[in-house]
């Protein structure tokens, strides 16, 4: 296992390389540029000593080469003393924001909490729904729970957050007033009265996100559980007399995780993407809404930065839910 993992990781660097080069180029080709937003009526001096201070006036290879440096480029004292960006050898040293040329890493590093917020929540919450659903509805095939957690299931898939969002806000905040259309910002949790605000201003984020990561693990957990319940092992284990309950959630529940471990590692980066539209739509400052920001400002170095980030995290849980293969199935070896 050590020589696999180890084996990933080297194989995961010329990967993210090849990635980081392709995110660059796409983005760096796209039409839209802070230069087009300046008036014709500036002087062209001016206009060239704006774009050499943007370092848009260098190749396209030697940015990106700066860009990765920069990326990367981080001081030792950034292990002890907090996120990215903080300590750096100089801002020369760092991706700076064309729109508010503050560094990338600090503006990232101070709306992250917030989107971890809302998406690790959401996940864990679709997580831990779906998962008993699909395994009850495997166990009760084709009964009435079985017939509803499809139909669940058909909401989630067909339905885009955007218009999932949009319809908790009119019936849960409008009509109803259960909770608020905005999320605010992310509180000082002190008492039980700032838990609770902070909690309502989550909930409609949450069920967003939740909804549609709850449909796709709920599907893959019960047709994971089907295949596994008509196995000769369980056969054997009931003939054994072992409990019904035995059966099924040591011995069924342990080999039906593999495939679903897959969609949750893998679920994990695309419910960023989620976000994007989700944070928008409840005015969570997250990264999310930054990105949606930065690609209207043209801020190619925060989309370009944010865009690579989000890639390496698939790679990162590609190899995570490799890992766990390994530890959930004894007959998973990777020599």
């Amino acid at each position: 296992m050590f020589v696999f993992t180890l084996r990933r990781l080297l194989l995961a660097i010329p990967t993210l390389l090849v990635i980081s080069l392709v995110i660059y180029l796409l983005v760096d080709f796209a039409p839209g540029s802070p230069m087009s937003e300046i008036p014709l009526t500036v002087p062209p001096e001016v206009r060239q000593k704006m774009i050499a201070a943007l370092g848009a006036d260098q190749p396209v290879l030697v940015r990106y080469l700066l860009w990765l440096r920069q990326f990367f480029w981080v001081e030792p004292a950034y292990l002890i003393d907090g996120w990215f960006g903080t300590h750096l050898a100089g801002d020369e040293q760092r991706i700076l924001s064309w729109q508010s040329r503050s560094p990338v890493f600090t503006i990232i590093g101070q709306r992250i909490p917030q989107t971890l917020t809302v998406v690790g929540t959401a996940y864990l919450v679709g997580a831990l729904i779906a998962i008993p659903i699909g395994i009850y509805s495997a166990y009760r095939q084709y009964s009435w729970f079985d017939q509803l957690g499809t139909l669940f299931a058909m909401i989630g898939f067909s339905v885009p957050t955007f218009f999932t969002g949009t319809l908790f806000i009119i019936i849960f905040a409008v009509e109803l007033g259960w909770f608020p259309t905005k999320y605010d910002t992310m509180l000082n949790v002190t008492d039980w009265s700032s838990f609770l605000t902070q909690l309502r201003q989550m909930t409609l984020p949450v069920m967003t996100l939740g909804l549609a990561n709850a449909a796709a693990i709920s599907r893959y957990m019960r047709s994971s559980m089907l295949d596994n319940l008509g196995q000769d092992y369980v056969r054997t284990a009931r003939a054994k007399g072992e409990p019904e309950r035995t059966v099924v959630l040591k011995h069924v529940l342990r080999n039906s995780l593999i495939p679903v471990v897959t969609v949750i590692a893998l679920g994990i980066p695309s419910i960023f993407g989620g976000a994007i539209i989700t944070e928008n739509l409840f005015g969570v400052n997250g990264i999310g809404a930054a990105l949606i920001l930065a690609i209207h400002a043209s801020d190619l170095p925060m989309v370009q930065t944010l865009t690579f980030i989000f890639a390496a995290l698939i790679v990162l849980f590609n190899l995570i839910a490799d890992i766990l293969y390994g530890l959930l199935d004894p007959r998973i070896r990777y020599d």
